[in-house]
């Protein structure tokens, strides 16, 4: 996959960072252990020489095989002096070595010239941070959903309240955030406005972005919008653009907030089918909250969106009185006394 020229100036800027923050700390730390131990800060330049003198004596030539084992043998002993000296203060054997991001590539980005995972991994998260720039991500979490503006009394018919379902949504969703692997089952979160759809959406969202999952948060309006304007500027997109589709079609989850409000045309009809069927196909989980009933839906779209929806995503009902209203309500009146 190929990204843009500005998300790999970000990529390899961040890269650059990285190897700056680890070579930065390992001189930190070699000045604490030289504090501590100036055999060390000895040791570690004889070592040095040794390397100097080695080359010297392949440069020279005469006897090089007997210069090079009494060399070797003289880098070992420091070596294993050294490593005493760190044990002695309870460090790790790599102490005296960056500790960088990843490894493999030494924060570079590419082993022999191929690139490496941890930079791929760094491309797509740029590109879904692009994407999740300007929704809500960072407002909302399972431990500020609140559960006191759902009623506990019982309903007319006798079922259980408002309060006690939403405890078992709240619940749920808890455990879907924790469970997540990348063929989850997708949801349907389906409820009237104010009852906590979009707030339980961006609280799995932050929790799997924690645990190193790609996410992308959008709304309905917004993503079909960009997709529709992505579809006619197509022409003019560069070999190096991935486009929003491609993002959305392969991340770990995507969640569709709002579904319903969005411009209906051929077009936005045609593209959300094409994103739920891909992402279907590939079993990769979708969460989508609507604030409309099934027999809405069913008016609205045609059958091959419907069946995509009701017959691959497991439902989750959203019960109550608007929270908006009711936070209003309770500002007004504070105000007045």
């Amino acid at each position: 996959m190929s990204y843009s020229a500005e998300i790999y100036n970000t990529a390899e800027q961040e890269m650059q960072k990285r190897r700056t923050e680890a070579e930065a700390a390992l001189e930190q730390r070699r000045s604490i252990l030289y504090a501590r131990s100036p055999r060390a800060e000895e040791i570690e330049h004889k070592i040095a020489r040794t390397s100097v003198a080695a080359a010297k004596a392949v440069l020279g030539g005469a006897d090089v095989k007997t210069k090079l084992e009494s060399l070797k043998e003289t880098n070992l002993a420091l070596q294993k002096e050294l490593t005493q000296i760190l044990h002695s203060f309870n460090f790790p054997d790599n102490y005296l070595e960056p500790w960088y991001h990843c490894p493999a590539c030494r924060d570079r980005g590419d082993i022999d010239g191929k690139m490496c995972s941890c930079m791929k991994s760094l491309l797509r998260q740029i590109s879904y941070d692009r994407l999740n720039s300007t929704s809500p991500l960072s407002l909302s979490d399972f431990d500020s959903f609140s559960l006191d503006y759902y009623s506990k009394t019982l309903s007319s018919a006798g079922k259980i309240s408002e309060y006690t379902h939403m405890t078992g949504v709240l619940g749920f969703c808890k455990k879907y955030a924790h469970d997540f692997e990348l063929h989850s089952p997708g949801l349907l979160f389906q409820g009237a406005p104010g009852l906590g759809k979009t707030h339980l959406s961006l609280a799995i969202a932050n929790e799997l972005i924690q645990n190193g999952f790609g996410v992308i948060y959008t709304s309905a309006p917004v993503l079909l919008n960009k997709l529709s304007r992505e579809n006619i500027a197509f022409e003019s997109f560069s070999d190096n653009s991935v486009s929003i589709e491609q993002l959305t079609t392969e991340c770990d989850l995507l969640i569709l907030d709002d579904l319903g409000t969005e411009f209906y045309s051929r077009f936005t009809v045609a593209a959300l089918y094409q994103l739920l069927n891909t992402r279907t196909i590939l079993s990769k989980p979708t969460i989508v909250s609507t604030n409309l009933s099934l027999s809405k839906l069913q008016e609205i779209y045609e059958a091959r969106i419907i069946s995509r929806i009701i017959g691959t995503l497991r439902r989750v009902e959203f019960i109550g009185s608007d929270i908006r209203q009711q936070k209003r309500k309770q500002k007004k009146l504070k105000s007045e006394t």
